[in-house]
């Protein structure tokens, strides 16, 4: 296997375990790489599973419930936040591979009953993507149903064309013109459809009550009060899926090209991790973030920053790839108000991590610890 080069702002003591049988010892990096940031946000429960070579193994810590001292396990099912979107753009591309749409739509095509213009020729892609010109993170609050959100979209207007704009808005149409695709809706055609076409057992927008145990309730970073994630308009297609870190290893193995699926869904995972445009910090896919692997730290953590995310942010065209298909990491970082993911795969490696905490802790900390992690391991 090649031997990942070390990070110094990342791997510092991981270097020198990387040669001591990690394979067998992930418990021990992940404990030592996590336990700061354990200790540092005061973390109530968090659980880091590894994939390398279809191979997986699990770190746990804490609680799932601290009323009811529930501890946390890999079947412990966490709020995913924003990893949900990686769903969303499957389900899409998966549409398309059917020829139930194409990603090459304009948005105007799917929503409006009379020709309308949304955003000029904003595309399903674009979407996908978030190449919208500068639209808005949220929902406005004046908007309460599908209806007024077309309404409103009609009205608004790019701020900077194809600039890449973090959005729930824009993902949340890109599910509901997906769901349109399928018969019964997005809601249905993820857990009827795409989760057992995954393998997934343990995964959920509506956690049914017979799972309700496992389901761990989630802290506020500012009162530690505890809270679960409230609903809201096109919540399940922004951010609304729930799932273990076990099921969660599952999808990293698929996007990794490992197990057996369908030939239609292979070809979509593979088509949600093209890149589409260059950001100043990474190659942008269907929700996908692509760095170049071994990754520059600094860049890896300015992609990641909330200025980044919140900020309106030019982009390049790609004519080709800038990096190899197999020489990138791809990742996606998650939260809702009382939890935090991440996850995160490097196909050359044949290795993907998911982080699970049931706190909202920063971006930057969850992306350092995991690629400390990821060095370890990568080079035994």
């Amino acid at each position: 296997m090649r031997r990942a080069s070390c990070l110094v702002s990342f791997a510092f003591a991981f270097c020198s375990q990387a040669t001591n049988a990690l394979a067998d010892d992930i418990s021990k990096i992940a404990e030592t790489a996590f336990g700061p940031i354990i200790k540092e946000y005061a973390i109530p429960g968090l659980v880091v599973g590894v994939t390398r070579n279809g191979e997986h193994s699990f770190y746990t810590f804490g609680l799932a419930s601290q009323i009811d001292g529930v501890k946390v396990t890999p079947d412990t099912l966490f709020e995913l936040g924003s990893i949900s979107k990686i769903f969303n753009v499957t389900l899409a591309a998966l549409a398309e591979e059917r020829g139930n749409l194409s990603l090459d739509d304009t948005v105007a095509q799917h929503l409006c009953a009379e020709p309308c213009s949304i955003a000029g020729d904003l595309t399903l892609m674009d979407l996908a993507t978030h190449r919208t010109g500068g639209m808005p993170l949220q929902i406005p609050d004046s908007v309460s149903s599908e209806d007024e959100l077309v309404d409103w979209l009609e009205i608004w207007r790019p701020l900077q064309p194809e600039a890449r704009s973090y959005s729930n808005i824009s993902i949340g149409l890109l599910g509901y013109i997906t769901g349109q695709a399928f018969e019964g809706g997005y809601k249905r055609a993820v857990q009827d459809l795409l989760f057992p076409a995954l393998g997934l057992t343990n995964t959920w927008i509506d956690v049914p009550r017979t799972k309700m145990s496992q389901y761990a309730f989630g802290y506020d970073r500012k009162t530690n009060a505890a809270i679960r994630v409230n609903p809201g308009l096109l919540d399940a297609e922004a951010y609304g899926v729930k799932s273990s870190a076990r099921d969660m290893l599952k999808v990293l193995d698929t996007e990794l090209g490992v197990g057996i699926i369908a030939d239609d869904l292979r070809n979509a995972v593979a088509r949600t991790q093209q890149p589409a445009y260059r950001t100043a910090y990474f190659e942008q896919a269907m929700i996908w973030e692509r760095y170049s692997w071994p990754v520059d730290p600094q860049r890896m953590l300015l992609g990641n920053s909330s200025d980044f995310i919140l900020n309106p942010q030019p982009t390049e065209e790609l004519i080709a790839a800038s990096v190899t298909e197999q020489d990138v990491i791809l990742s996606k970082t998650g939260s809702t108000n009382g939890f935090g993911g991440y996850v995160a795969v490097v196909p050359s490696e044949n290795m993907g991590v998911v982080v699970l905490a049931n706190k909202n802790y920063p971006n930057e900390a969850r992306v350092k610890a995991t690629m400390a992690l990821f060095e370890a391991i990568a080079a035994d």
